[in-house]
């Protein structure tokens, strides 16, 4: 796989509690030099790295993250004022209290409002696999189809563990069709984001490929 195309599927991200603009600023260049699919930032820089990038990048951001336990009211707004100030797409975390509580049609319901409140903008929906049970994670997988997102989100990266094979392969097994996959979390070299794409995801949430990318030879492969 040449790397051009792992590039492409990286949603080259920044979301560290220290951020700065100058970094921000940073990742936004970087994105635009290695022709990724997006940026991936605080929502708090979105409008400023939108006037930045204008239409030669996607801006995409977080909401209720990285725990997910905002209301549902809250994480709403969150999505819409992201949009309105220049966000295309937007990745949300679920309630994961509700999972262990088993309270699929809530989250439904929860991830079908902030799409809605997305306003035709991608949305992502993380559900932080490592503190799930493979029942759970299915039973997500049907949430997630059934609630009109685009996505399915592995990980914030600010949990336990990231992306693991297994998870990646378990959702291409359980998500409906139009249900597109992003693993994210822990990706670190060429290898595993190749492995993660050959499964089945559409999008990697990392900041390493692009370090990667920087000290290679410009052939386009590895």
């Amino acid at each position: 796989m040449k790397l051009a195309q792992i590039l492409a599927a990286c949603d080259h991200t920044l979301l560290t509690q220290t951020a700065t603009w100058d970094e921000i600023r940073a990742i936004c260049d970087d994105g635009l030099n290695f022709h990724c699919a997006s940026v991936c930032i605080p929502a708090s820089f979105v409008r400023q790295a939108k006037e930045y990038v204008g239409d030669k990048l996607p801006v995409c951001t977080v909401i209720g993250f990285p725990n997910g336990y905002a209301t549902t009211a809250a994480k709403c707004f969150m999505a819409a004022d992201a949009v309105a100030n220049g966000a295309d797409e937007v990745d949300m975390v679920i309630n994961i209290g509700w999972a262990k509580d088993g309270k699929w049609e809530e989250i439904t319901k929860e991830i079908a409002a902030i799409k809605a409140a997305c306003g035709g903008k991608l949305l992502k929906v993380i559900i932080e696999t490592c503190l799930l049970t493979e029942n759970e994670k299915i039973a997500l997988c049907q949430c997630v189809s059934d609630s009109g997102a685009d996505y399915i989100k592995t990980s914030t990266g600010f949990s336990k563990s990231g992306a693991t094979f297994a998870d990646v392969a378990l959702f291409k097994k359980h998500v409906a069709p139009h249900v597109k996959i992003k693993a994210a979390g822990g990706i670190s070299s060429l290898e595993d984001a190749e492995k993660f794409l050959a499964l089945g995801a559409s999008r990697l949430g990392t900041s390493r490929i692009v370090k990667i990318a920087k000290g290679l030879s410009q052939d386009g492969s590895y």
